[in-house]
């Protein structure tokens, strides 16, 4: 399921970040970039992204993978996940346009890609937990 407009997401595909311990430290309405066009594409050109809302990229299996913000209008923090779903890393309020790569250490399979800001505003960190829900997780590379 592709949600094409993020606010429009309220009832449609959506990601729970929880602690380890059970909290619910996020909501996030997703927008799904599951073909290799939408992870190409991703958040460029938008000036815009509601404070709750993000986009979930999603790949076959676990590698190594790094990011840029080239085109990318705002500011974004990227969550990485491993194939269980659990936050191997942060990337924090990464700059607008920039071309440089981006990844943490480590094979990821997930990135929750959100406003800059967001991940100390919520306390997200490495060990939490993404919970998908009316997620297709089947990419379609």
């Amino acid at each position: 399921m592709l949600c094409v407009a993020l606010t429009a997401c309220a009832q449609g595909p959506h990601v729970a970040i929880v602690a380890p311990n059970g909290t619910v430290l996020a909501n996030v309405a997703v927008e799904i970039a599951a073909t290799e066009q939408q992870r190409e594409t991703g958040l460029m050109y938008r000036s815009h992204l509601g404070a709750n809302d993000g986009m979930l990229f999603l790949f076959t299996h676990p590698q190594p993978l790094q990011f840029w913000m080239k085109n990318t209008e705002i500011p974004l923090d990227m969550i990485f996940a491993d194939g269980n779903r659990v936050v191997a890393g942060t990337v924090q309020r990464a700059e607008p346009y920039s071309e440089q790569l981006l990844s943490v250490d480590g094979e990821t399979q997930y990135v929750l890609e959100v406003n800059g800001g967001f991940c100390a505003q919520h306390g997200i960190k490495a060990g939490d937990h993404l919970r998908f829900e009316g997620v297709d997780v089947q990419p379609q590379d």
